[in-house]
């Protein structure tokens, strides 16, 4: 089922999200409406609180892209990431690592809304997959974004909030204004 996306101004995306304990089957239901959702939007990724629920849950549909590339490594040997798409990470423990790159991101919950912000370009995650085992791996690149992007979410924390000043400025009022209240 398609499920709403929380906009910019709702509290569930400032709200850090709950450990996962028990994985089942409305779980797993909730994670394939996520699927549904952030496939239905074009999205790459979609947390929780996007949905209006503040959990420690996000899902990724990252495609490997010749201008933004991405890799993974599963005990230091390279995967194929794509065919482990749509990942699903719960209580996702993430280690960022390697150079900062700035570029542009945007949010479904801030519709055409984008800004440039910087990230470093590798993480080491550990995360709860939906089928309960454990998954190690490390990403570079576009899914390392997507993944701080989505990880932020988890713990209210939005991608304006870690924009370039420069961009800061040219957001619209309302944003600007979320934006100096939470800083």
């Amino acid at each position: 089922m398609i499920l709403d996306i929380t906009t910019f101004d709702h509290p569930a995306l400032r709200t850090p999200g709950a450990r996962i304990n028990h994985i089942d089957e409305s779980l797993r239901q909730l994670v394939g409406d996520m699927i549904e959702t952030m496939r239905n939007a074009d999205g790459l990724g979609l947390a929780a609180q996007q949905i209006g629920m503040p959990l420690q849950i996000f899902v990724l549909d990252v495609p490997q892209l010749k201008k933004r590339p991405s890799a993974m490594r599963v005990a230091g040997k390279p995967v194929d990431f794509e065919s482990l798409m749509p990942l699903v990470l719960l209580n996702a423990e993430v280690e960022v690592f390697g150079r900062v790159h700035t570029e542009s991101e945007g949010c479904l919950s801030f519709p055409e809304l984008s800004a440039n912000v910087c990230r470093q370009l590798s993480v080491r995650v550990k995360s709860l997959t939906i089928d309960g085992s454990m998954l190690e791996f490390e990403a570079d690149g576009l899914l390392a974004r997507a993944i701080q992007h989505e990880l932020d979410h988890t713990r209210g924390v939005l991608f304006i909030d870690r924009a370039v000043a420069e961009d800061r400025e040219d957001f619209p009022n309302e944003i600007q204004r979320l934006v100096r209240y939470l800083a």
